[in-house]
């Protein structure tokens, strides 16, 4: 039997070229499965309904190869389940080489596939780790020159002082407080605690 898979990350977004490209092959697919959820992991519903419904020598058709997922070392291993213990064949139509039931014998189809698999993941794997590289670079230059992250703090309102003793004498409660000066009680508690820092 030959099936197709289809993922998009979102409901929102269009299958159609991923249909389109099935609608190529020379013969027609038996079932397509399809997911609109996030590729980051196997826990889709649809894609569980197809790995469930494979038998030896079936074949899984897909566009791409992130269109199995997102994640390199968890593609690395459901490919190796689908092709060495379910023995089906997996073909990535956008990737010739990725193709498991090619001619020229399964057992150097499936190592010619596994290895340029395993040369994706590593040049995957590289990519994440320079992207994070150059972001942590990004951000220590940008501190050099005076950017500041995370969320711009608050400036305290005119009648902070005022509020700020009648918490101290105990007319109000640090609910109450942060209330009558419109922000939350965690913010109104860290003024406290830098009012009382400069205190010591």
């Amino acid at each position: 039997m030959n099936y197709g898979y289809i993922r998009v990350s979102t409901k929102y977004q269009n299958i159609n070229r991923q249909i389109e490209a099935f609608n190529q092959l020379d013969s027609p697919l038996d079932k397509i499965f399809i997911d609109k959820c996030s590729g980051k992991d196997f826990k889709r519903p649809n894609y569980q309904r197809l790995v469930k419904t494979l038998k030896k020598d079936d074949q899984v058709f897909i566009k791409s190869i992130d269109r199995l997922g997102r994640n390199y070392e968890e593609i690395i291993k459901e490919w190796t389940y689908l092709t060495e213990t379910l023995l089906v064949h997996i073909t990535v139509l956008d990737c010739p080489l990725l193709d498991t039931s090619r001619e020229d014998g399964t057992l150097t189809g499936r190592f010619i596939s596994n290895l340029f698999l395993q040369v994706l993941s590593y040049v995957a794997q590289i990519e994440r780790e320079n992207i994070k590289q150059r972001q942590k670079e990004g951000i220590r230059i940008a501190k050099v020159k005076g950017t500041k992250f995370g969320r711009p703090k608050y400036k305290k309102p005119a009648n902070f002082h005022a509020i700020y003793l009648r918490y101290l004498d105990g007319d109000i409660s640090l609910r109450q407080g942060a209330q009558q000066l419109n922000v939350s009680h965690t913010t109104f508690s860290n003024w406290i605690k830098e009012c009382q820092e400069k205190v010591k």
